[in-house]
């Protein structure tokens, strides 16, 4: 059967999934239900399902025969955002944020679409075996949000368990591109990052005799700073990089210099010299910046690498690219296709590219996921759709799911046949 109608077919019924996982949203490490839902659903359509693996992670294996191997990750998790969409099935869901603060619960990132992505490609496929051969692994991923999902199927021994991939496929939703497109591009397309924590360290003593002290709040302020030359100064202007300090704490009144500020930092770049550059240079400006203002070696600022946050950049193979950019041409039509822009966001997905024994050819596009309504506003008024991570973020349910399912098996069955 033509793919285009298993698809149209199967659309309704994705349309009622999505609604239910939009609706039962679940914080990172806490996706039982989700994945529960996912795993059944793989089953109904004959894969072979291992559950909880690597936390609430989901595998499923599709075998036809003799052929190339090829992965498909859905994330699960949702965020700690309190949805004001006002949709009929919007999230109701209560959780605990990072900090332990109550907080509403949402997918504001698109996950439920991801997760019913690989609902309707594994129903498709299933229902095409006269069309391939080969292995798909599907893989419901839990904890994308915390960076640390990934990385626990890995260690958990994904590939020694099932078997290393040849190909790793992923999709993930994005605003300002309306509905029924889709955007690819061969490279990096969303950034590596990694967090920092910075101890600086002074003298303390009583604000009114600051002469006796050594302040880490103005040498706070001056890292600070000095942290935004890196990219400005440092950094080829058509390499893109951001240095963020996204936290900073320190003292506890007015008239108290304390004896130390803490700062949180984030990295994005897009290669593993942005990688080093970016470290090496905090590092260097953290240590002279001190001895500026008179701090011996022994007071010198901590940077401590947060190695659980390191990823490498989401990089599309050019191969696997091009096979993707074909098969939405076929599918969806030569004028759906769009060459996407590289994103500072980050992604755990980047850690499959890398967990083999070799590099294995991964791609990574985007589903377009704003509805034509909100397109015009955009185009003609300048108007914004929701962003990810908003509470007023949702995609049009039909157009996205079909897009993103389409182009998926659509891929995999070029890949495969």
């Amino acid at each position: 059967m033509e793919l285009s109608k298993l698809v149209q077919d199967e659309l309704d019924d994705l349309v009622n999934i999505y609604k239910h996982l939009h609706e039962n949203p679940e914080l990172s490490h806490e996706e039982k239900e989700s994945s529960k839902l996912v795993a059944g659903q793989l089953e109904t359509c004959g894969i072979s399902v291992t559950r909880n693996f690597g936390g609430h992670g989901v595998v499923g294996i599709l075998e036809n025969g003799e052929g190339p191997t090829v992965m498909v990750r859905g994330d699960m998790d949702a965020l700690p955002i309190t949805e004001n969409t006002g949709l009929d099935y919007a999230s109701t869901a209560r959780g605990k944020d990072p900090s332990g603060n109550d907080s509403g619960v949402m997918h504001a990132c698109g996950h439920d679409v991801h997760m019913t992505t690989l609902v309707g490609t594994a129903r498709v496929l299933s229902k095409s075996k006269d069309s391939w051969n080969g292995k798909i692994i599907f893989i419901g991923q839990p904890a994308e949000e915390a960076m640390s999902g990934a990385r626990l199927m890995i260690e958990k021994g994904l590939f020694e368990n099932f078997g290393a991939p040849d190909y790793c496929l992923a999709t993930h939703v994005i605003p300002k591109l309306e509905a029924g497109n889709i955007m690819v591009k061969s490279g990096p397309i969303m950034a590596g990052t990694y967090q920092l924590k910075i101890t600086v360290r002074g003298v303390g003593g009583h604000g009114a005799i600051p002469q006796e002290c050594i302040d880490p709040v103005v040498l706070a302020a001056r890292i600070v700073t000095s942290l935004q030359t890196i990219v400005s100064r440092e950094f080829s202007p058509l390499d893109p990089a951001v240095v963020t300090v996204g936290s900073i704490h320190g003292g506890t009144r007015a008239n108290i210099i304390p004896g130390e500020v803490i700062m949180e930092v984030t990295a994005r770049f897009c290669n593993d010299e942005g990688h080093n550059r970016i470290f090496e240079s905090v590092k260097r400006i953290c240590k002279y910046e001190a001895l500026s203002m008179g701090l011996s070696e022994d007071l010198l600022p901590i940077v401590e690498f947060d190695d659980e946050s390191d990823l490498p950049a989401t990089t599309n193979d050019s191969g696997l690219a091009e096979i993707v950019r074909r098969a939405a041409g076929e599918y969806l039509g030569e004028d759906k296709v769009h060459e996407a822009e590289m994103v500072m966001g980050s992604e755990d997905f980047s850690l499959f590219r890398t967990a083999g024994r070799k590099e294995t050819p991964s791609c990574l596009f985007f589903t377009g996921a704003t509805s034509a309504e909100e397109m015009d506003l955009f185009h003609e008024k300048g108007i914004n759709p929701p962003s990810l991570h908003n509470s007023k973020f949702f995609p049009p349910p039909e157009p996205t799911i079909k897009t993103a399912v389409t182009t998926m098996a659509g891929t995999i069955l070029k890949i495969l046949s």
